[in-house]
């Protein structure tokens, strides 16, 4: 059996902050990741885990975060990330396209390849949360389907990669996942713009549904590897087929 210490980066809010609940409910020692240190703080106080100040994007960051982990490492749970606008492409913010390449790819690239010789000593499991923005392209998603595509792509590399280690690699890819802040971030606050991407839908998905792929995923025995899982409201056959009611 590989180490008990798992790491949620963006662990401050949505479905990181409910991976780290579950996790810790199931036996696992969290460390909680993320830049808003009193939200981490609070969290790992409650779970009984650790908080560690991280931004993805900032390689002093990350190498503290290392530190902290130490040797051995089970889990990882690549989360940061987000959208921002939803902008056509001819009018693009490429400032915006730029925040998200960062985070999504370059933040994903950052800590796993600074936790991967923690991860092969603790036997351990890479979950990286992608979106069905990977999937499938629709109007005014060219940024985020591009970040989000990478990301995936950087996954099946590296599971080619280190499949002589004993790390499994695995991405779980979710659809409409009503959260406090993934919408009023992409939208720049505007609550009003937010609330109506998820009018008329009775029941999409919430952070908790995540969480429990999650923790389905790095509780597979070492043997069995995970490689996608896309995980949808029952209302959402696809990005672009969505059933609102009213």
């Amino acid at each position: 059996m590989g180490s008990r210490t798992a790491v949620v980066t963006g662990a401050s809010s949505g479905i990181g902050a409910a991976t780290a609940r579950l996790l810790a409910r199931e036996g696992w020692r969290v460390v909680c990741a993320a830049r808003r240190q009193d939200r981490i703080q609070a969290l790992a106080d409650e779970i009984g885990g650790k908080a560690v100040q991280c931004d993805v994007t900032r390689d002093e960051d990350v190498a503290r975060l290392a530190a902290e982990v130490g040797p051995e490492l089970g889990l990882l749970v690549n989360n940061a990330g987000g959208a921002l606008g939803q902008e056509p492409l001819a009018q693009a913010r490429l400032d915006l396209w730029d925040q998200m390449y960062q985070v999504n790819v370059l933040g994903t690239a950052r800590v796993t390849r600074a936790l991967l010789p923690a991860l092969v000593e603790g036997r351990g499991c890479i979950v990286v949360i992608t979106s069905t923005a990977a999937e499938t392209s629709y109007e005014g998603g060219a940024g985020y389907n591009a970040a989000k595509s990478a990301e995936r792509a950087m996954v099946g590399a590296l599971r080619l990669e280190i499949v002589d280690q004993p790390v499994r690699v695995s991405e779980i890819a979710p659809g409409m996942v009503h959260t406090e802040e993934f919408s009023l971030v992409r939208f720049a606050g505007d609550q009003q713009r937010a609330d109506q991407v998820y009018a008329g839908v009775a029941e999409p998905l919430v952070a908790e549904d995540v969480a429990e792929c999650i923790g389905w995923v790095a509780s597979r025995p070492e043997h069995v590897n995970i490689d996608r899982m896309v995980v949808r409201p029952r209302v959402q056959a696809a990005n672009w087929k969505l059933h609102r009611e009213g």
